[in-house]
């Protein structure tokens, strides 16, 4: 017997049926032309809607580059974007999250592309974070060439999304970093706008400790609840590492990201050297907060943390990169220096001096 073919005119099934709104995609791509649009800089050839972006090195200055990539997401602060409705600003992290690996390379951004992906797309939620991702975009001075927007039933619980993003810089080939780093060279903090994007799995066991919800008022920032305080966007480092490193400033830099300062700092010392930390800083009082709700020890905040220090400079010339770190508008830290190692052949390795003071935070 031979099985009925279903009317499409009549009883067929679709694919919104199935779970996807194509329509709802075309809409979306829409409303985010416009953000996308305003991020456009020399080199961008093309617009949105190509099955692939192209970018020309040699028009936006380079004479002979390395390309350097990165990719990365936001972690679990996506789940409070979406318990707590604000979805303007987790794009920024997650251009902030690439952008500021590349500058650490001594690369310039130059493009960017993004990954959502949803169970059912909502439109203006979408729209919302992907201006986010726009403006991250247009602060850090690469592109938003493209992306890819993933309607996908029965992947996500209802309201959920997932992000990814993908950034592409270049540096002229003599112009990587690291440089050479010697002992004697200072170490330079920039302060981080609060916990940024990492380590927000503990955050959120510390939050239900607490017994505190989402739009109760935040203890460690007045005038804002709770929500609002945890998803201040990570910070953008660009303009001020690009600025020193033309400058001949810097022999390295390092983001601090998920592992803070223990697991990402000795990533760009060479071997035969350790970073001494000695200098006292004040962390951003969420991490006060975060300790102490938490119970954490200080060793444990700094090993999943940035505690307040978001990104790291390593300088011959520290007067100079403090002065120039003045003139663009930031609080800059002396955190200590390079030191030699007991031998020549010893992994590069952090020695904490001194901690923040949590406590007081």
């Amino acid at each position: 017997m031979s099985t009925p073919t279903p009317d499409a005119a009549s009883n067929g099934l679709t694919y919104r049926e199935a779970g996807v709104d194509i329509e709802a995609g075309d809409a979306l791509v829409e409303a985010i032309k416009p953000a996308a649009k305003a991020t456009t800089r020399s080199g961008v050839m093309g617009g949105l809607g190509g099955f692939g972006a192209l970018f020309d090195l040699k028009a936006a200055g380079f004479t002979d580059p390395v390309l350097v990539s990165c990719t990365d997401g936001v972690g679990t602060k996506l789940n409070l974007a979406i318990d707590s409705g604000l979805h303007e600003t987790v794009g920024i992290d997650l251009v902030a999250m690439c952008v500021n690996d590349l500058v650490v390379q001594g690369a310039e951004p130059l493009f960017f592309l993004d990954y959502f992906a949803t169970g059912k797309l909502a439109v203006e939620d979408a729209a919302k974070v992907v201006r986010g991702i726009a403006e991250g975009c247009r602060l850090s001075g690469c592109a938003l060439v493209g992306g890819e927007t993933a309607e996908m039933p029965g992947m996500y619980a209802a309201g959920h999304y997932d992000l990814a993003g993908f950034s592409v810089g270049a540096a002229e080939r003599g112009k990587l970093l690291p440089g050479t780093i010697r002992p004697g060279d200072a170490l330079i903090g920039l302060t981080a706008s609060g916990v940024h994007s990492n380590g927000f799995s503990l955050v959120r066991r510390i939050l239900e400790k607490s017994g505190l919800a989402l739009n109760d008022a935040a203890p460690f920032a007045p005038g804002q609840t709770i929500a609002q305080a945890l998803m201040t966007p990570t910070r953008l480092y660009v303009e001020q590492v690009l600025a020193l490193h033309r400058d001949g400033l810097l022999s390295g830099a390092a983001h601090i990201t998920g592992g803070g300062l223990p697991g990402n700092l000795p990533r760009v010392l060479p071997k035969g050297t350790k970073a001494v930390i000695d200098g006292p800083w004040v962390p951003n009082p969420v991490f006060g907060w975060l300790a102490k709700a938490g119970n954490v020890a200080t060793d444990e905040m700094l090993r999943v943390f940035n505690c307040g220090i978001g990104m790291v400079l390593i300088t011959p010339k520290p007067n100079l990169v403090m002065q120039r770190l003045s003139e663009l508008g930031e609080t800059p830290v002396v955190l200590g220096q390079i030191e030699a190692a007991a031998t020549s052949d010893a992994a590069p390795t952090l020695e904490m001096v001194v901690s923040p003071d949590f406590a007081h935070a």
